[in-house]
């Protein structure tokens, strides 16, 4: 009896997202998320959360300024941003996403801008450059009314659910990947950006403004909240997987069985996010502790920026079409560890740019007292 081997081919495709793509992710869910903690203070005027919102502002405004140049260079050809616009395809999340974009970009702009022009026509009467940049930026010493703040800060959070919404399901759609393949994707994308939005506001307060106890303790409380959020729904797509309800989270636990290396991934994000919402859980009963927040804070910037480059990135590498897995080393160049290093160094120059030109830090005192 002749037997005969069939040998069957399946190409082996390049990934299709760089980490640029985790830059843009982790910074646009950093600058809704900090929009959110800007509300409280800024557009209801609770005084109690007046320095938190000032501190989320200026964090959502680097973030959202940065992030968008991350995505430009993760198309490859940054140049061709435009073929969004002439090609429009409004079943392509994508394209919804690039013209929601740029109007959540000048709604955010706007929105701080309202909010530190009357500490900038302070400074406009001072002398010097910064005085003068000052007085063409906030465009005269006319009054704003209250309720072009509000608008403008209503429109960036109407703006920021759509940004919310596309940037999870242009991920969850793809079917191809199991991994991405589910609805709580989106939900993840949105807690674990605003636990990364509070420790980033955290390390902001400890560095750059004398590290406030008030916006350290609601920081710390919105991580808890999160935390524990994150882990529900961590729960509950386990048990999508475990009883048979999602094919598709059955087929993602299927892609990764019997992988040590996924297997220690799952483990240490189990152990990172244990420490960090029972350290925040320690440092809010014990108010002596609160000055050492800095710590939760760097857990939950880290715990945001690892959870996407493990689905952005990680995922890439589990085979479609074969069994197994593919190698992935980050480059040094552009497209990978000098591409994450300098969009870091772009929005710390951002970052430092606005403490220099905006009082921002002049206004959080006044608040506070």
């Amino acid at each position: 009896m002749n037997s005969a081997v069939i040998e069957v081919l399946a190409p082996r495709y390049g990934i299709a997202w760089y980490p640029w793509a985790v830059q843009y992710f982790f910074l646009i869910a950093i600058s809704y998320s900090a929009l959110l903690l800007t509300v409280p203070g800024l557009l209801f005027g609770k005084k109690n959360y007046e320095s938190l919102a000032k501190v989320a502002l200026l964090v959502t405004v680097s973030c959202t300024l940065v992030g968008p140049v991350a995505l430009l260079a993760d198309l490859h050809q940054p140049l061709r941003f435009w073929h969004f616009y002439a090609n429009l395809t409004p079943w392509s999340w994508m394209s919804i996403g690039s013209l929601l974009l740029p109007v959540y970009l000048i709604l955010v702009v706007a929105y701080a801008w309202l909010a530190w022009r009357p500490a900038m026509q302070v400074q406009a009467q001072g002398e010097g450059w910064i005085a003068k940049l000052s007085g063409w930026v906030s465009l005269g010493q006319w009054c704003a009314p209250r309720w072009m703040l509000v608008v403008a800060g209503l429109g960036a959070l109407a703006l920021s659910v759509g940004i919310m919404v596309y940037t999870g399901a242009e991920v969850a759609i793809v079917k191809a990947r199991p991994l991405w393949n589910t609805h709580w994707l989106p939900v993840m994308f949105v807690l674990t950006g605003l636990v990364a939005a509070a420790g980033l506001v955290i390390l902001i307060n400890r560095l750059m403004t004398g590290n406030d106890q008030e916006v350290n303790e609601q920081s710390l409380k919105v991580i808890v909240v999160t935390m524990i959020l994150s882990a529900l729904v961590a729960a509950l797509w386990i048990s999508e997987g475990i009883t048979g309800f999602s094919p598709s989270v059955e087929q993602a636990f299927a892609s990764l069985q019997r992988n040590p290396e996924w297997r220690a991934v799952a483990i240490y994000g189990l152990l990172v996010g244990i420490a960090l919402t029972l350290s925040a859980i320690a440092m809010l009963r014990r108010p002596g502790w609160i000055g050492r927040s800095w710590i939760a804070g760097l857990l939950a910037v880290h715990i945001g920026w690892t959870f996407r480059w493990m689905v952005l990135m990680e995922v890439q590498t589990v085979a479609k079409n074969t069994a197994g897995y593919y190698h992935y080393a980050i480059e040094a160049g552009s497209s990978g560890l000098m591409g994450i290093i300098g969009t870091f160094g772009l929005w710390l120059a951002a970052l430092l740019i606005i403490d220099i030109l905006v009082p921002w830090k002049k206004s959080l005192q006044a608040s506070s007292h």
